[in-house]
């Protein structure tokens, strides 16, 4: 078997052509494990680390951080066994010493195969027994990269290890799985129960940033739910602007690249193929509120994120229910109604807006909707949503209401029949029952593809939304 080891750019996702290399978790030298995350690379979908497919060394990075890859192009070279002996240094790509092969050990040098040819087992190939093969952010959830340790745990031992061995067809191990001392060497498993590594995945906190408040110094669900609550009231912090910086000619120039440029690429095709057509509803969600302050106090509901995002998209699962032409798309000669329905956030992010969606969103309750929002938004934050949750959208939610935007004319995102903006709620004089009060208001904007819903049927979609946020819990009585 080969020694050298070089690993292309692999396919992300949905054939995309290039990535941009924004960050080296490794360096030159660093010994790695297998599944180790070693680069992070933006494509036009989203940033994905991307993990080793073996244990070793390294011994090339062949491109710098910053510069742009086409798929298929070498990244890294690995050495598979470090202990064999020495091999001739040369200058790489990137400027520094890198080990690679010399001339007489071309022979030993391997490049990783494409997929669908790759070794049994590794991510990108084929998994033993027949299974899908997997790439990052697909396939099976127990496929899942163990992740880096974090700054504030010791870092590993540099110099020459035998790589980890295992069993033939045994995957890595898994996150929430019994700690494995081989596999993370010189750190500390954060100490905590199944069930708790569950709930902090689902809600993206990270374990190795939190001290346990349980016996032994273990990680209480109470001190996950406390670590989420922490990071809704830092995210309530107004950010502050960034000022651009200017050269002589009192210019600045962005490249457009990434998420802002596939962003771009879709909201023109979108903007001038579908037929917008645009309806506003104003509605006193008072009630929906005082729905919310409830759910609050409720025992099993305590530290979950509730914010009035949560109900309006019930009120879309709910209307969608009664409309589900609204749930479709227009695919040439036919329009495509879907039963599940892919239920898609905007997410305002560093890299431009992304829109990530809740599979099959419709068979949730709602504190596992709660639950599916919260990691969607803070994955997204932290700039980590996996192509998978980017693609297959059936119907999307944009919030306006939190930079206090009143309202919108949302445009559809590509094979997408409806888009909902939801404004901020503000208390305004209302009429109700007969007299003028101060009530909690809202104003929604539903933008539609006029050759699949028509007005009435738009109307009627808009009107059920707005009916259930006047009134969330008389509309789950009557309608479910």
């Amino acid at each position: 078997m080969s020694r050298i080891k070089e690993f292309p750019l692999p396919d992300l996702g949905e054939g995309l052509a290039e990535g941009e290399i924004l960050k080296w978790l490794v360096s030159v030298g660093d010994t790695i494990e297998l599944n180790q995350p070693i680069v992070e690379v933006e494509t036009a979908k989203a940033a994905v680390e991307i993990p080793a497919k073996w244990a070793g060394q390294v011994s090339a990075i062949f491109h710098a951080e910053g510069e742009t890859v086409e798929v298929g192009t070498p990244i890294i070279a690995i050495d598979t066994d470090p202990t064999a002996g020495p091999i001739e240094q040369h200058s790489g790509s990137n400027g520094s010493a890198t080990r690679t092969p010399s001339a007489a050990a071309l022979a030993a040098v391997e490049i990783a195969p494409q997929e669908g040819a790759v070794e049994p087992g590794l991510i990108g190939g084929p998994a033993p027994g027949g299974r899908t093969a997997v790439l990052v952010g697909y396939g099976p959830k127990n496929t899942v990269a163990a992740r880096r340790p974090r700054a504030t745990s010791p870092a590993p031992q540099k110099g020459p290890l035998s790589p980890p061995q295992r069993q033939e067809g045994v995957p890595p191990a898994q996150e929430g799985a019994p700690p494995a001392q081989e596999g993370r060497i010189g750190v500390d498993r954060p100490l905590a129960k199944p069930p708790v590594r569950k709930l902090a995945k689902d809600l993206g906190v990270d374990l190795f940033g939190l001290s346990g408040t349980g016996p032994n110094g273990s990680i209480t669900r109470d001190d996950v739910q406390q670590a989420i609550q922490q990071q809704t009231s830092t995210s309530a912090t107004p950010s502050p602007v960034r000022l651009p910086s200017f050269g002589p000619d009192r210019e600045q120039r962005i490249p457009v690249k990434g998420v802002r440029k596939l962003t771009a690429e879709n909201m023109v095709a979108s903007a001038f193929t579908a037929p917008h057509v645009t309806e506003f509803l104003t509605v006193d969600v008072t009630r929906s509120m005082r729905a919310l302050d409830r759910l609050r106090e409720l025992s099993d509901w305590r530290g979950v994120r509730v914010s009035p995002l949560l109900l309006v998209a019930k009120a879309v699962l709910v209307a969608i229910k009664r409309y589900p032409m609204v749930n479709s798309s227009w695919n040439g000669d036919e329009i495509v109604v879907k039963e599940y329905v892919n239920l898609g956030i905007a997410a305002a992010t560093e890299r431009g807006l992304i829109v990530p969606n809740i599979k099959d969103a419709g068979r949730l309750t709602l504190r596992e909707l709660a639950d599916a929002m919260t990691a969607l938004v803070g994955t997204a934050k932290e700039g980590r949503t996996s192509p998978a949750d980017m693609t297959a959208g059936t119907f999307t939610i944009t919030n306006v209401g939190v930079f206090g935007v009143d309202t919108g004319t949302p445009i559809l995102p590509p094979g997408e029949a409806a888009i909902l903006a939801f404004g901020a709620v503000r208390e305004m004089p209302w009429v109700h029952k007969g007299k003028i009060k101060v009530r909690q208001v809202t104003t929604l904007g539903l933008s539609f593809d006029h050759r699949i819903i028509d007005g009435e049927l738009g109307s009627k979609f808009l009107r059920d939304v707005g009916a259930f946020l006047s009134d969330p819990e008389a509309a789950l009585l009557a309608w479910g």
